[in-house]
């Protein structure tokens, strides 16, 4: 996954995840939680797809090593 769609898909996440936990504040029926179910996971997913640099290093090393297809005789 290149940076700007790692960017895009992180902030994505972030504010529905956002957007879930405020909501459950705004409900008023027994299943005010079902939100924070979802929305805390989402928002975790979401900080660690945004601020995960690792990723990037396994693809520039994926990149530099070539693949010689075929069999071993």
């Amino acid at each position: 996954m290149n940076i700007l769609s790692r960017t895009i898909t992180g902030i994505v996440m972030i504010i529905v995840g956002l957007f879930l936990i405020g909501l459950c504040f705004f409900i008023e029926d027994e299943a005010f939680w079902v939100p924070l179910i979802y929305g805390i996971p989402i928002l975790i997913i979401g900080f660690f797809i945004l601020f995960n640099t690792r990723e990037d290093h396994i693809e520039q090393i994926k990149k530099k090593r070539k693949y010689k297809g075929g069999k071993k005789k």
